[in-house]
């Protein structure tokens, strides 16, 4: 049987709502999004601003915009639901963070709780703290951190997520750049220690495609998020492997939107089309797949 013929992926973000009304999907779930008290997303921004120099091409970001506008945008283009996202860069940070994100959270009903953790003393009271307030989600950025996962002062703290089935999602590859403790073979090593952990590979484990790959094999709560995967810009810099679509039918139900909207260089659009054209690679994907992605599978993990 020839499968049916999907729709027209979003030409812009205009354009999204009527994608998701052909999929007959009520919208979109993204787990990785990134808000942030107003003087820590200014220092964030202007990171970015000389992303040349820390990257070596330009990173202009694409909605730059105050935060009530920002909010207005994932509504328009139909994102039901979606995981706030903070993380520090030093010691002292999180739980303050994590403390902000609440109150965000309770401020925005699209908004789900957050929580955020660094390596230091006290990490798990803080976490617990949050996990029993009602975070569903946690961010861990290895690379702007630069603390190491496997320290012993966090092995509670992912004990503690795994008992609780909290997600993480875990910026833990070399993408963009290196970071001291970042590599899929790092973070492996915790959930070696931890593998009931539901961990979320953010950027799908950027530029090692192919060893994330392996994770969501090897341990069965591990999951891939789309954050800048496939886009012309990652492409320029982080190229999929050719055969990603067929990969991709392999692990049903382990691949979740993500975004990192407002701090992409393109439009939002420019994210779906790209799993649109997953979708579309490969017969075995389709529309069950792009359900599964864009909705079903955030949905699950945030406890929606």
């Amino acid at each position: 049987m020839t499968p049916a013929a999907l729709p027209e992926p979003p030409s812009s973000d205009d354009d999204v709502p009527r994608w998701l009304a052909d999929l007959g999907l009520p919208g979109l779930v993204d787990v990785h999004v990134h808000f942030l008290p107003e003087r820590v997303l200014r220092k964030v921004w202007a990171y970015f601003d000389q992303a040349r120099s820390h990257y070596g091409m330009d990173w202009p970001i694409q909605y730059r915009t105050p935060e009530a506008e920002r909010i207005a945008t994932l509504e328009k283009l139909g994102v039901l639901r979606y995981a706030p996202l903070v993380y520090p860069h030093k010691p002292g940070m999180a739980a303050w963070l994590t403390d902000w994100a609440a109150e965000f959270a309770a401020a925005n009903p699209a908004a789900v709780r957050t929580a955020t953790l660094y390596a230091e003393p006290g990490v798990e009271e803080y976490l617990g703290a949050a996990v029993e307030g009602g975070a569903r989600a946690v961010k861990v950025h290895v690379q702007v951190g630069a603390f190491d996962p496997r320290d012993p002062l966090l092995d509670g703290a992912w004990g503690l997520l795994a008992e609780a089935g909290v997600p993480v999602i875990v910026h833990c590859g070399h993408g963009p750049v290196p970071g001291e403790h970042t590599g899929l073979d790092v973070f492996e090593e915790v959930l070696a220690r931890h593998p009931r952990l539901t961990a979320v590979l953010a950027h799908a484990g950027m530029p090692d495609f192919l060893a994330a790959l392996e994770l969501v094999h090897r341990y069965q709560n591990v999951h891939l998020d789309t954050t800048m995967v496939g886009t012309p810009y990652a492409e320029a810099f982080a190229p999929l492997p050719p055969d990603w679509p067929a990969r991709l039918a392999e692990i049903p139900g382990r691949v979740v939107l993500g975004s990192d909207f407002p701090n992409i260089p393109y439009p939002y659009a420019e994210q779906l089309r790209a799993i649109a054209g997953w979708a579309a690679a490969d017969d075995r994907l389709g529309e069950p797949f792009l359900r599964s992605v864009l909705y079903d599978t955030g949905t699950r993990l945030l406890r929606l």
